[in-house]
């Protein structure tokens, strides 16, 4: 039995009620304020990565190649035009949907993008402008996905 005997039912319905109704309340618009701005930065940069990855496609198919053709690169030129090609287009789709695997995707191809202009200019060359442009994109990604994050806590 509960509380008075009436195996709290009858004394417990108003308050379950009135707690049923603070949480039907819709979210102020300023609660959903980093939220959106969360959703249109992702798929800012989707655009941005559907460049990028359709440049890496013009590099293989020979629209657009700044050295020389394709398939007389090094075979480590050639692997890392194809792993972007294909991880910044995936990427790019999982931003514009605003998914958290889309960000974890664009957060891989940036940071492959980093690391491989690091150790092999050669094959990825980038200039420090690229770089701190790629840099500050993470770091909004990251401050703004928070603040969206605290919002919904």
């Amino acid at each position: 039995m509960g509380r008075n005997g009436n195996n709290g039912a009858a004394h417990d319905a108003p308050r379950d009620y009135l707690s049923d109704r603070i949480e039907d309340r819709p979210p102020s618009t300023s609660a959903m304020r980093w939220g959106f701005i969360l959703t249109w930065f992702m798929r800012v940069l989707a655009i941005i990565w559907i460049m990028k990855g359709l440049s890496s496609w013009a590099v293989i198919l020979g629209i657009w190649t700044p050295t020389g053709q394709f398939e007389g690169r090094s075979t480590g030129y050639q692997a890392t035009i194809i792993y972007f090609a294909l991880i910044d287009l995936i990427a790019a789709v999982g931003l514009w949907m605003a998914t958290t695997w889309g960000g974890i995707m664009w957060l891989l191809a940036v940071m492959s993008h980093l690391i491989l202009a690091a150790f092999f200019p050669t094959i990825v060359a980038s200039s420090v402008l690229t770089i701190v442009f790629f840099l500050t994109l993470i770091a909004v990604y990251i401050a703004v996905s928070w603040l969206a994050a605290q919002e919904d806590a």
